[in-house]
């Protein structure tokens, strides 16, 4: 069988993360998210929700569900499971593989009515788009370049950029085993290659955006990823 053009990859790819967003609209219309569950809870019933309704079978990384004083922590932590408070924060980081097709979707929810809690939900997109914007406007900007970007956005905006790395590709699964070093594949100070360099095989190289911001006094933070689609 013949290779997949770069457009019906692209297609594929696009699919993949619309299918994780209906995930998404699905979690919110069921209201797992909601005061006096557990993160624990909250990530069993996505899991299973994800299996019965869109088929999937596995995820490219572990699913992640963070409250409260847990919004702090980077995907690479394990921090104690809390339970959804009232006036908390909340939120997802979901890596479904539909086929052969990874997504990655990051969301978050404000439960209450906190105003600063709100005002970060609100934040994370706008922030989103602004690199996403940066990455089409200049498609050769390096990781390195477009990460100090991310941390210069949020720092404007009044919060601390606290992800590791502001994203990282995605493609077929499982794109981790892709051949190359681990950086090239980051969004991230470690990274002094242009993004529009073609991965280990030739192709072009698609791009999550994650967005992690925490408040300058490291009282909670929130999250959001999505795929970069210019």
């Amino acid at each position: 069988m013949a290779a997949p053009t770069e457009d019906a990859r692209l297609a594929a790819l696009l699919a993949a993360e619309d299918r994780a967003l209906a995930l998404l609209e699905m979690i919110e219309a069921r209201g797992l998210i909601r005061p006096g569950r557990s993160e624990r809870e909250i990530e069993q019933d996505i899991r299973g929700i994800a299996r019965d309704a869109f088929g999937v079978e596995r995820d490219w990384h572990k699913r992640i569900v963070r409250a409260g004083p847990n919004t702090l922590a980077i995907a690479a932590d394990n921090p104690p499971i809390v339970t959804v408070q009232p006036d908390d924060i909340v939120f997802l980081d979901l890596g479904p593989v539909f086929g052969t097709w990874e997504a990655d979707v990051g969301q978050s929810y404000a439960v209450g009515d906190d105003p600063a809690k709100r005002a970060l939900v609100a934040e994370l997109p706008r922030q989103f788009a602004a690199i996403a914007q940066r990455l089409a406007a200049e498609p050769d900007i390096t990781g390195a370049a477009l990460y100090a970007y991310a941390c210069a956005g949020a720092a404007a905006a009044g919060y601390r950029f606290s992800g590791r790395i502001a994203g990282h590709i995605v493609a077929e699964f499982p794109h981790a085993r892709l051949p190359g070093e681990r950086q090239a594949h980051h969004i991230s100070p470690a990274n002094p290659l242009p993004l529009s360099d073609p991965d280990a095989f030739g192709r072009r190289r698609h791009w999550i955006i994650e967005v992690h911001l925490v408040t300058t006094d490291g009282a909670f933070g929130g999250f959001y990823e999505r795929l970069a689609r210019g």
